[in-house]
């Protein structure tokens, strides 16, 4: 378990940018040491935002895109090019626009493909995928990929972890379907807090004033169900990524003064 470590930035627009700046470093760091990159993306609008940002970075022709491993850490149980599925809203924001190799592209499954209704049934092919995609050198059975970014939600919850949920609760599995969201859709297919924690590093996304309270929340030692952001972390580090109006409830003593 990794401490949690806070950047503090003046906007969204910032975070948006900085955040874009930093996932690059982190992707040309992986592929120059061993040759590719493995990236968890969220949807909402602070995961979008950075995907855009990242779209509109001179350097984001650093990316051997090629050599990306792109993965999701929850879906909405939607058909298929639905705009409300995060992988939609990606490829609109990013992907489209980059030369990725579509194998290496690894989109959770849709309710109009083969599992119909059964979102159980897709969720445990999307755990099989990662099994697959996990070697010898990883731990478990989830590949250990190399940034997880998720959004925190203004009720502290992260992928489609909801408080109090059953999902939040899982501890085997690392892929659930996921019944009663109490947003909609109320059908979803989330990576749970083991297959997080498998990630070197977590970064948690929020921005925005509905976001203050849950970030007080999570970083103040509240438990796992009953704010699923606090469960959230990496092998190596954990990172809050906040604009001002997010932090605007925590202690200035939780992060540096020269936060930009």
């Amino acid at each position: 378990m990794s401490t949690p470590q806070l950047v503090v930035h003046r906007d969204k627009e910032l975070m948006a940018q900085a955040a874009a700046a930093r996932l690059i470093t982190k992707i040309v760091d992986a592929q120059t040491s061993r040759g590719y990159a493995s990236v968890v993306l969220t949807g909402g609008r602070n995961g979008n935002g950075l995907l855009a940002a990242l779209a509109a970075a001179p350097a984001r022709d650093a990316v051997d895109w090629g050599r990306l491993d792109l993965w999701w850490g929850d879906e909405r149980y939607l058909p298929e090019g639905d705009p409300d599925r995060n992988d939609t809203q990606a490829r609109a924001a990013l992907l489209d626009s980059v030369p990725l190799d579509p194998a290496r592209v690894h989109p959770m499954p849709a309710s109009d493909g083969p599992f119909g209704a059964d979102v159980e049934a897709a969720a445990e092919s999307y755990a099989a995928d990662l099994r697959k995609a996990s070697g010898p050198e990883n731990h478990g059975s989830v590949p250990t990929f190399d940034v997880l970014m998720l959004g925190v939600g203004p009720d502290t919850h992260v992928a489609s972890l909801f408080p109090e949920l059953p999902a939040v609760r899982e501890t085997e599995r690392m892929v659930v379907g996921v019944h009663g969201a109490p947003k909609p859709p109320p059908t979803r297919i989330s990576l749970t807090l083991p297959a997080i924690r498998s990630a070197r590093e977590v970064w948690l996304l929020a921005a925005g004033e509905d976001k203050a309270q849950a970030a007080a929340i999570a970083l103040s030692g509240a438990g796992e169900i009953q704010a699923p952001a606090a469960g959230a972390y990496g092998r190596s580090r954990t990172l809050w990524l906040l604009d001002a109006a997010a932090a605007a409830q925590l202690p200035r003593s939780l992060y540096p003064p020269a936060s930009p």
